[in-house]
């Protein structure tokens, strides 16, 4: 409850028909059973989408991808491009070396 923008207090209100109950021990579904359907032997294996690296060789980790706040930019065939997009021409970007780095404004 508010008068304005100020929190006077609270209410347990049903949000579909609006009854208001005095107490949390009131509400009917709040503490209900549920069934156990499923256990632990339902869950699936290990799920893995791609082969060790696959997933490297996509623009965003490529040498010639540039991003700035507006686009994301392919240096080699100057368009417009997505950070999961391929191409033959992929590059691996070097990795940064922590004296490599330039230091901020």
């Amino acid at each position: 409850m508010y008068e304005g923008l100020k929190k006077t207090g609270e209410i347990l209100a049903c949000a579909g028909c609006g009854h208001i109950y005095e107490s949390e021990e009131q509400i009917p579904y709040k503490y209900s059973n549920t069934v156990d359907v499923f256990d632990k032997g339902d869950l699936p294996g290990k799920i893995e989408i791609f082969e060790e690296g696959e997933n490297r060789k996509i623009c965003r980790y490529c040498n010639n991808y540039i991003v700035n706040p507006f686009t994301q930019w392919c240096s080699v065939h100057k368009e417009e491009v997505a950070a999961t997009d391929t191409c033959d021409r992929f590059e691996t970007r070097p990795e940064p070396m922590g004296d490599d780095i330039p230091a901020g404004p």
